[in-house]
């Protein structure tokens, strides 16, 4: 199992078919705060305060943040330390503290000793006993993901995933930013992985699966989807209840094929355009005032034997 401990030193579309047309109809924007609740395998959306809210006294509570991107400099965020600083201290200002966070890539921008450094230091700050990460493409620009491992790869297998299980949840992380083409990628070995790593589970465990790049076909021209995640996603159809997170995308989305619900995340650096906005996916720079709307953590709760899985989103105060 990979932790970052504080306590330690140490897609059913075919991704090339997917038209920005067919994005937009199959899925759904939200700009604002949103929950989604996994109740007996059904996956239902509300706006977060209402009755389905998550339930009192949670068994399990996490948050995710994304794309620090430590290291960048640019007019679309002067200070990507500073918001990061501050994400960190909403996570802590929740009101409990999470039995872990997650971190899903892009932790600096250029791969760089020092700010490996930098981000695991800041890190240290989350008021939690572990924190997980995956990388981004960011994160692996120059050197296959090495510098990465050896700060955050401890006791993972292959290029950097693993799993883990705690209060009934079964979690995988996965790493699809190595070997890039055209969209993310996985590999036979990290396939073979995951067909086993939930073999031997009953089909009603919750799993959670984090990646950094979407596992499903959110704008492949941008190369926003992962070429082989279908492939990962077939061992887990016996499942009630599989919820995908990720990061990389700078933005909130969601989509429901069949049994899987994806959710990617906001950024603590920098908003990225919507899918076909532009030619290409470049920082945009927001009036003045205005990046914090852009910019966010996730909070994650499950309480065991309700079979409820609540995800809210907040904006960065």
């Amino acid at each position: 199992m990979s932790t970052y401990d504080r306590f330690d030193d140490e897609a059913s579309h075919d991704p090339q078919q997917m038209t920005r047309r067919q994005l937009m109809r199959h899925s759904a924007w939200f700009g604002a705060a949103v929950g989604l609740a996994v109740v007996g395998g059904e996956v239902v959306s509300h706006v977060a305060g209402t009755a389905a809210a998550a339930p009192e006294r949670p068994t399990l509570r996490f948050a995710q943040v994304s794309d620090s991107h430590i290291g960048f400099t640019g007019t679309a965020n002067t200070s990507v330390t500073d918001t990061f600083a501050e994400a960190v201290s909403q996570v802590n200002s929740l009101g409990y503290e999470p039995d872990f966070i997650i971190h899903t890539g892009d932790l600096t921008h250029l791969a760089t000793q020092e700010q490996f450094d930098q981000v695991k230091q800041m890190m240290q700050g989350f008021k939690t006993p572990h924190v997980f990460t995956v990388p981004g493409e960011h994160d692996s620009s120059d050197d296959g993901g090495s510098r990465y491992r050896s700060v955050f790869g401890n006791g993972t297998r292959g290029d950097g995933w693993y799993s883990f299980d705690i209060a009934g949840v079964h979690v995988i992380g996965l790493v699809n930013t190595l070997n890039l083409k055209d969209l993310g990628h996985l590999g036979q070995d990290q396939l073979d992985f995951v067909q086993k790593d939930v073999a031997g589970l009953s089909s009603d465990t919750p799993i959670i699966v984090f990646s950094h790049i979407p596992l499903f076909a959110m704008y492949p021209q941008w190369g926003w989807g992962t070429d082989d995640a279908t492939q990962a996603l077939s061992y887990m159809k016996r499942f009630s209840s599989v919820t995908c997170l990720n990061g990389h995308v700078h933005q909130l989305f969601t989509k429901t094929e069949g049994n899987v619900t994806f959710y990617s995340g906001t950024t603590t650096a920098y908003p990225l355009p919507k899918p076909g906005d532009g030619p290409a996916p470049k920082p945009v720079t927001l009036p003045a005032g205005k990046l914090h709307e852009a910019l966010g953590i996730r909070e994650v709760t499950y309480q065991k034997g309700q079979q409820q899985l609540a995800i809210k989103e907040q904006t960065l105060k």
